[in-house]
């Protein structure tokens, strides 16, 4: 079976030419030709999302759900071509793309039994009291609204699970908002067939097909355009600091701003705490390096730091993590931009005072090999630029003197997705030192685990202080994440007949 794709823009249930083209960059496997999206397709999907809105804004909770759970239903139909055209595109394996799938419809199904029960709109009600003196309270009751048509853009590193039907647009439908994503260059092939998908739930419900559409490629210009469109509301973002950043002062600067929900890396440090270091130092480093390498360390929750106590256990921890790193192979990387930006990362790692390179090689021009270094905390602290993030699997080892130096280096952190203790029951106090500092860094603390793979579930927060998101207070995973396409509005002695559907 070979899939090809239709090469068109999804807008509103239609199949929409370019003016121009861009063409695909896969792995392996055929190049194929898709269109090139412009300010014409985002105005075109974007004007057709706000007039879904006034359908599928105000229908029930009810008809969302049943709508996520045929997206669900349809993508399954199409798992074979979704699997063959997302490896050619990714070079991931198959079993990562079949997880990433049931990842992806899993966690719509989730959403889908979320917001039929309710939990989402938070209504609250205080009745009225009409004798109380000296001012008598109206009736009042609250919940959380749907804001409008709400903007997408795919990531790099999950063609399925933060892509085009990802949890960014499962969010953004379950709260009842339509969805204008702007699909990732470096896999339209599997964006297109998740569109389709979509766009075929959306027939099969009666939905109004404004409620999703897809624009392919088109650079920075389609994204610009898309976020400072008028009729958008908010905006979900997996992907680089730089482009987030980019992004997010746009929504700024609007007449209007607007929400920017974007969630753009972290290199997640693990602290080994002395005596689980002196306990397991061995099989805490074999752990690690398979962490760290995981999908070619191309992870937003890579563990690219650990922090530990110099001395003999430290040296049996660097010992084992640098033969198990040595003895990966190289893996393909998502884009070759991303494998240059890797190459790039190394050699400034490299050329820092006070670093050493203990595993490190020259890669392909879509491959890595793993790259592994040392250095002091002294070092580290002087450095601001080695606590910054590099996409891929490389991780530095940091040695600290004393418990005052563990404690600066946590408070040195800038804002973290995750961060990870190791302990015994010998660390509790130390680790009971570190945890107010690291509540203030990170979304997600973690003892004894590893931060690689994220639940998706009520409690999940997948987020943190800046840089690692631009909204401490929100997730990107777990139903949680659907209060951001949410506002609370009030209604004062309201008649039933006028309350909103739920």
């Amino acid at each position: 079976m070979t899939f090809t794709p239709h090469g068109k823009h999804l807008i509103a249930g239609q199949r929409r030419d370019g003016a121009s083209e861009f063409t695909s960059s896969p792995a392996h496997g055929p190049v194929h030709s898709f269109a090139a999206g412009s300010a014409v397709e985002v105005d075109a999907a974007v004007a057709a999302a706000e007039e879904a809105f006034w359908s599928y804004g105000y229908s029930s909770s009810e008809s969302h759900a049943a709508f996520l759970d045929a997206i669900a239903e349809e993508i399954e139909k199409r798992a074979e071509d979704i699997t063959e055209i997302g490896c050619q595109e990714s070079g991931l394996p198959e079993a990562r793309l079949q997880g990433e799938r049931g990842r992806t419809t899993g966690q719509l199904r989730l959403f889908a039994q979320h917001i039929r029960s309710g939990q989402h709109l938070d209504q609250r009600h205080d009745a009225a009291l009409p004798d109380r003196a000296p001012l008598l309270r109206p009736d009042l009751k609250m919940m959380q609204r749907p804001i409008g048509p709400v903007a997408v853009f795919g990531a790099s590193n999950f063609p399925l699970a933060f892509s085009t039907a990802g949890g960014d647009t499962a969010a953004a439908l379950a709260a009842g908002c339509p969805v204008v994503v702007k699909g990732h260059e470096a896999h339209p092939g599997t964006g297109e067939i998740i569109a389709d998908a979509i766009a075929a739930a959306a027939a099969a419900c009666g939905v109004h097909p404004g409620v999703f559409s897809l624009v392919q490629g088109g650079g920075r210009e389609v994204g610009a355009a898309l976020v400072q469109h008028p009729l958008i509301r908010a905006v979900g973002f997996t992907g680089s600091l730089q482009a987030g950043r980019a992004l997010f002062d746009l929504c700024a600067q609007r007449a209007e701003p607007i929400p920017f929900f974007g969630e753009l890396g972290s290199v997640n440090p693990m602290f080994v705490l002395d005596a689980a270091l002196e306990a397991r130092a061995e099989a805490m480093a074999q752990g690690w390096a398979a962490s760290l390498t995981m999908g070619a360390g191309q992870f937003c929750t890579n563990p690219g730091i650990v922090v530990m106590t110099e001395g003999e256990a430290a040296e049996k921890f660097t010992k084992a993590a640098t033969s198990a790193l040595s003895e990966q192979g190289a893996q393909t990387m998502l884009t070759e931009g991303i494998a240059a930006a890797y190459a790039s990362g190394q050699d400034r790692l490299a050329g820092t005072e006070g670093v050493q390179v203990l595993c490190a090689s020259e890669s392909g021009a879509r491959e890595a090999l793993p790259a592994l270094y040392r250095t002091t905390a002294d070092a580290f602290l002087a450095s601001p630029s080695l606590s910054e993030e590099v996409f891929g699997p490389l991780g530095i080892l940091v040695t600290v003197k004393t418990e005052e130096q563990r404690q600066k280096i946590a408070r040195e952190l800038e804002g973290q997705l995750t961060c990870t203790v190791h302990m015994d029951d010998d660390d509790t106090d130390a680790a009971r030192a570190l945890m107010p500092v690291l509540e203030r860094k990170a979304g997600r603390l973690l003892v004894n685990g590893f931060p690689t793979g994220v639940e998706v579930a009520d409690s999940m927060v997948h987020g943190g202080p800046y840089p690692a998101s631009t909204n401490f207070g929100a997730t990107s995973v777990g139903t949680l994440s659907i209060r951001r396409f949410l506002r609370p509005v009030c209604y004062q002695n309201m008649p039933d007949a006028l309350l909103p559907a739920v």
